[in-house]
């Protein structure tokens, strides 16, 4: 059952940040192209400035939850404290590492999808160890 839940864990990651991640979603997690829009629109950037970092998070948690539907679904022991806090991390790592990625240029496609695999797989370590323990 648990190597069900961790492909199905990984399956979910590809579907939420290739199939459900829509390009406008995309776009909006980059700061640039919130620049270009006030820009073209000859609009003051002042007021959009951090509206990527809206993009950045919807996406992140998306994701999260995602990635947990299986675990939520066939992993009936775990508690409640273990998925709230792997949804919130996965989060807020997943925030950060597009971050690098469509806003700092510190990582290429290739390293972000390991980092998000490692993720799952940690989280997928923690899952079990919250069940074992």
């Amino acid at each position: 059952m648990f190597l069900k839940v961790f492909l199905l864990m990984v399956l979910c990651h590809i579907i939420d940040d290739f199939v459900f991640q829509p390009v406008c979603l995309s776009n909006l997690k980059q700061k640039n192209y919130w620049e270009r829009l006030c820009k073209d629109a000859n609009v003051d950037i002042e007021k959009y400035k951090n509206d990527y970092i809206a993009a950045l998070i919807m996406h992140a948690f998306s994701w999260s939850i995602m990635i947990m539907l299986p675990v939520m679904f066939l992993v009936p022991t775990v508690s409640c404290i273990a998925l709230i806090g792997c949804i919130i991390i996965n989060g807020l790592v997943h925030a950060y590492v597009d971050d690098l990625k469509a806003n700092k240029f510190e990582l290429n496609l290739v390293e972000d999808q390991l980092i998000h695999f490692i993720q799952i797989f940690i989280t997928f370590i923690i899952i079990i160890l919250s069940i074992i323990l």
